[in-house]
């Protein structure tokens, strides 16, 4: 958390909307625990929604919508002025925005990874040949497919205790699922192993929360300015700009990660088909100014680093994978569910 404190008048009442999966809430509680540690005098409520891609269970998120299907609803909370934010998991949320609406802040990260969860197993490498493997994701299943071959992957839906309760009755050998959404709510016990970045690259956004609130409240932006890390939402900024050029979506496998060595800012990006017989990567590095602080520097010299990232991309044919699964969506894979884990 940024130690900065706002200079605004110190808010009175602060309304969260949240989706009301169990993840959800604990990240809107996050928040709200965040905020009443920066204004004790405020009261700060969380009003649950349920969202239509909360409702849809039997389709995949690229057939019905896409993953702005989750954050509609609590949209339409802040423009009529039922909440004044609206937290969610920032792999979740559409590359664009609506008109109207903004980022005002984006808090430190938990583990960016993918985590193995299984009952039988420590790694997927010790999985026997045909073990059905189960992901709610296009890229984790592109991963899987481009380094464990022997696997079968299937689809799983459903929010992170349905998932974790189809593995525990043998639905599935092994699933793949956020570590940071474990680790949030106690389930960390249930990593069998942490999948690092070189073997499953994460999705942009993947570990961190954002919170989003109508462009036009400048007082709010202000108040949330403690909430923010500038080290979080440079690297997160990089990644979303990846996904942004090629335009990303729930049928399109591609992955972008960017961490912090010292002062340079590294990314990795990646887009594949669903059966990985294509898997593109690029990566690139951008460095602060020596002597600059990075709240000084803002967030350009990381969007510039997304751009390259993605440029990279391009000349390596991803614009020809990505509108190929474009022109195919709903049949070329096996996304689907929530977007919760």
């Amino acid at each position: 958390m940024n130690a900065t404190t706002s200079s605004a008048p110190s808010p009175r009442t602060l309304v969260i909307a949240s989706r009301e999966s169990r993840l959800a809430m604990w990240q809107a509680e996050h928040v709200q625990a965040a905020l009443r540690t920066a204004y004790p005098s405020c009261d700060v409520r969380i009003v649950g929604m349920t969202t239509r891609g909360d409702e849809i269970l039997d389709r995949t998120l690229s057939k019905v919508g896409g993953k702005g299907l989750f954050v509609k609803e609590l949209e339409t909370a802040l423009a009529e002025g039922r909440a004044d934010l609206a937290v969610h998991s920032l792999k979740d949320v559409p590359m664009e925005l609506p008109d109207g609406f903004a980022l005002a802040a984006i808090m430190a990260r938990e583990d960016p990874r993918d985590a193995l969860v299984s009952n039988v197993c420590e790694s997927l490498a010790a999985l026997p040949p045909g073990s059905v493997v189960g992901t709610s994701s296009l890229r984790r299943e592109a991963m899987l497919r481009a380094r464990h071959a022997h696997l079968d992957v299937k689809p799983l839906r459903g929010n992170l205790d349905t998932r974790l309760a189809k593995l525990d009755r043998g639905d599935y050998a092994a699933i793949i699922l956020a570590a940071a959404g474990l680790k949030r709510l106690g389930l960390g016990a249930r990593i069998r192993a942490l999948l690092e970045p070189e073997d499953s690259l994460p999705a942009a956004g993947q570990g961190a929360l954002g919170i989003e609130i109508r462009a036009d409240r400048a007082d709010l932006a202000a108040w949330l300015a403690p909430l923010h890390d500038a080290r979080t939402a440079a690297a997160v900024e990089a990644e979303r700009m990846v996904s942004r050029r090629l335009g990303g979506s729930c049928s399109v496998p591609l992955a972008a990660y960017a961490c912090w060595r010292d002062d340079v800012l590294h990314l990795r990006g990646s887009v594949a088909t669903p059966d990985a017989s294509r898997v593109l990567r690029a990566q690139g590095e951008a460095r602060l100014a020596d002597g600059v602080a990075l709240e000084a520097a803002g967030i350009g010299f990381a969007l510039e680093l997304g751009r390259e990232v993605a440029q990279a991309l391009v000349a390596q044919g991803a614009d020809a994978i990505v509108r190929e699964l474009a022109g195919a969506v709903g049949t070329a894979g096996t996304a689907g569910g929530r977007p919760d884990a």
